[in-house]
């Protein structure tokens, strides 16, 4: 029972950041006069609650920054070099195969000169870094740190993982009229939210992001003071996507379209197998390197 407990311990907090956001959400949309950003200012809220509340449970748990992962600033930003290196190695055999099949093709419509190329590719790569060190902090940071500190690894990592997927879905697709709106909006939406994480049409894309969850989760725990790592390969991963979807489009009438999801055009049954494959690679050789010794 005490592991169950655990175990929820994400899930509860989330539950109170989503509903503390519903609340002030609903203040701010009746001070405005305005419901048209209403799922976002929840989305945002949650996102604020959720970072601080690192803080309080570092303490809780008498975790210091070392133990969260984050390693001395030289060492930090080396290892944000590593990881972006890493990530590139992962995803761009990903992304050559979908292009030979012809799942991904180049988008012909977009006009590119190399100033403003250059331009999209620095901003995109600081939205990435931005997502990353948001969601590492979070997700190879204190949550598995903290579940790792009452639980075996193994499920720590696939907890973690399976939190980290599913945050993913967690979105709502009304938009709420101004004059329908109530307290109980925000908690409606939160309901829809959480209808759309268990949407059986998710399952594929749900299955890949698990399963970079559990390819970070490796890393970080398999690496002491890991988590520049983790960030690192995170925005490779996030910046390598998003130059994706502007240079290439994707299309689902293809053999072997079943390869990616609708998510994103990339994540999806390919990304699984092939993080499976790398995962199993990884364990395999240190196994073999074990026996050596």
């Amino acid at each position: 029972m005490r592991y169950v407990f655990y175990c929820l311990v994400p899930f509860l907090v989330l539950l109170m950041a989503l509903s503390l956001s519903a609340v002030i959400a609903y203040g701010v949309v009746i001070g405005l006069g305005d419901a048209s950003e209403f799922r976002q200012i929840i989305t945002r809220v949650t996102q604020v609650f959720l970072l601080l509340s690192i803080f309080p449970f570092m303490a809780y748990l008498r975790i210091n920054k070392a133990e969260l992962g984050f390693a001395p600033r030289g060492q930090f930003f080396k290892q944000l070099l590593q990881g972006f290196g890493l990530g590139l190695l992962v995803l761009l055999p990903v992304f050559g195969v979908l292009f030979v099949l012809d799942v991904n093709v180049i988008d012909e419509t977009q006009h590119w000169t190399v100033g403003l190329l250059a331009k999209y590719m620095a901003i995109t790569l600081g939205v990435a870094l931005l997502i990353s060190v948001i969601e590492e902090s979070l997700f190879r940071g204190i949550v598995l740190v903290g579940l790792k500190k009452k639980l075996p690894v193994l499920i720590a990592i696939l907890l973690t993982s399976i939190y980290y997927a599913g945050l993913h879905f967690l979105s709502a697709k009304t938009n709420p009229v101004m004059q329908d709106v109530t307290l109980w909006t925000g908690f409606q939406l939160l309901g829809e939210a959480f209808n759309n994480v268990v949407d059986p049409q998710h399952f594929s894309a749900f299955m890949a992001l698990l399963m970079v969850g559990v390819f970070l989760g490796v890393l970080r725990t398999q690496v002491d003071v890991s988590l520049g790592l983790c960030i690192g390969c995170h925005t490779s991963w996030v910046w390598q996507i998003k130059m994706s979807k502007k240079l290439f489009n994707t299309d689902f009438n293809v053999q072997y379209h079943y390869l990616v999801s609708h998510y994103d055009g990339v994540i999806g049954p390919f990304v699984s197998v092939w993080l499976t494959l790398i995962l199993i690679g990884y364990f395999a050789y240190q196994y073999i390197n074990k026996t050596k010794h």
